[in-house]
Order: C-alpha cells, then sequence, then structure tokens
C-alpha cells in the first residue's frame, strides 16, 4: 500500500483525491484546517489530521505521524490553496502574505520536512494554476494568486533539479478553472468546465504513474484555448 498524503483535503479537489487514494488500496493522510467532512467518510485507511499548514510550527504535527506510522511517503500531493479577489491597487502586502504563506511557504517548507521520507520513485505533485503559466490568459483580480502559482512552478523545476539523483520526482500540474467552493467563493457568478471529482481523478491517475515520465515539468491541463 502507498503511503499518500493530500493538503487541502477537507472539500474540493482534495476531497475527491482523499477518497480515490483511500478506496483504492492506498494509505492516505488527508490533512486540512477543517476535519470535519472528512470525519464523516469513515474509510479504514483514511487518517485525517487538523493543520494549519501556513503556520510552520503545526506542520510539525504531520512529520510526527509519518515518523510514528509510516517513515515512508510515497505520494505527496500539494493540493491546498488561497485565493483572493482584489483589484491590484487595493491588494496590500498582508494579502500577498496571506495567499504566498499557503500557495508558496507551505508548500516549500512542507517538502522540506518530507523530504527525510521521500526515497526512491516517491512523487511530489504540486497543485498550481493556468494563471501562473507566463504567457497564459490572465485575470484581473489575482495579482496575488496567480504570481504564487507561478512561483511554486519554478520551485518545483530548482527542486527536480537538486534532487534529480535521488530517485524523487516533482512535478506541477497547472490547472484551467475547476467548479470548486474556492472557485465559487471568488466568481460566484462563473461556472467551470470541469467538476471537482472530474480533475481529482486525473491527479489520481497522474500521481501514480507521471513521475515514471516526468520530472520537473510542468504540465497544462486545460480545456480551454489560448
Amino acid at each position: 500500500m502507498k503511503n499518500v498524503i493530500v493538503t487541502g483535503a477537507s472539500r474540493g479537489i482534495g476531497f475527491e483525491l482523499v477518497q480515490l487514494f483511500a478506496k483504492n488500496n492506498c494509505n492516505v493522510l488527508a490533512v486540512s484546517r477543517n476535519t470535519s467532512s472528512l470525519k464523516n467518510l469513515n474509510i479504514d485507511n483514511l487518517t485525517t489530521l487538523s493543520v494549519d499548514i501556513s503556520d510552520e510550527d503545526e506542520l510539525q504535527k504531520i512529520v510526527s505521524y509519518v515518523e510514528e506510522n509510516w517513515r515512508k511517503v510515497d505520494i505527496l500531493i500539494n493540493n491546498a490553496g488561497k485565493l483572493i479577489n482584489k483589484p491590484f491597487s487595493e491588494t496590500s502586502t498582508q494579502d500577498f502574505l496571506e495567499v504566498y504563506k499557503v500557495n508558496v511557504f507551505a508548500v516549500a517548507e512542507l517538502t522540506r520536512k518530507m523530504i527525510p521520507f521521500l526515497k526512491n520513485d516517491s512523487h511530489v505533485v504540486t497543485i498550481s494554476s493556468m494563471g501562473g503559466i507566463q504567457g497564459s490568459l490572465k485575470f484581473p483580480g489575482l495579482s496575488a494568486y496567480s504570481s504564487s502559482k507561478g512561483a511554486v512552478i519554478t520551485l518545483t523545476e530548482l527542486l527536480a533539479e537538486e534532487y534529480k539523483d535521488s530517485g524523487i520526482s516533482f512535478n506541477i500540474l497547472a490547472l484551467g478553472a475547476v467548479q470548486t467552493e474556492m472557485l465559487a467563493e471568488a466568481f460566484p457568478d462563473y461556472k467551470a468546465p470541469t467538476t471537482a471529482f472530474e480533475i481529482a481523478t486525473y491527479i489520481y491517475d497522474f500521481a501514480l504513474t507521471g513521475n515514471k515520465f516526468y520530472n520537473g515539468k510542468v504540465l497544462q491541463v486545460s480545456s480551454s484555448t489560448p
């Protein structure tokens, strides 16, 4: 059984992901600030952990769990995200910091803390956005969010290079619009072409097999053009 960590697991894509992994013979650690929706799932090989990943001290809960129960992490999915939709003129340094704490700093710190448990053939998948792709269509109001998603793309490329001799693979999935609670909160009138379950199924398959073909790569997962 593979050992899988998913952040941002209480709703949307993360909520669908943990069920896919757990129901397909994986040990799953589902990480989220609010775990009430996860506890109702009642799946034996699914463990929930209440963690604010933007708080570096709280990440120690994940380290302790892995040390005591697994000793190895096969798949780490950095899925948690924070989105603020504001005109740039109204977006403060604090707004940028809140978004970057979740979308960049927490990804870097959790990955760093998991390095001792990532072994040959382990796969780190970070969920980014088409908004972080240079040259892609950009949306006003997302200066903090989209720039943070560009930052984790570069971070992942650097990690793949730094650990290329370890057998650990690091890849990015840059998603287009997906109908999730986070999207609905930021853009109430927008209807995305893809459901959380549909994209979770893609991520699930990629996390299990993508490291055989990719390392340090950004895959654009979007049906829209440009």
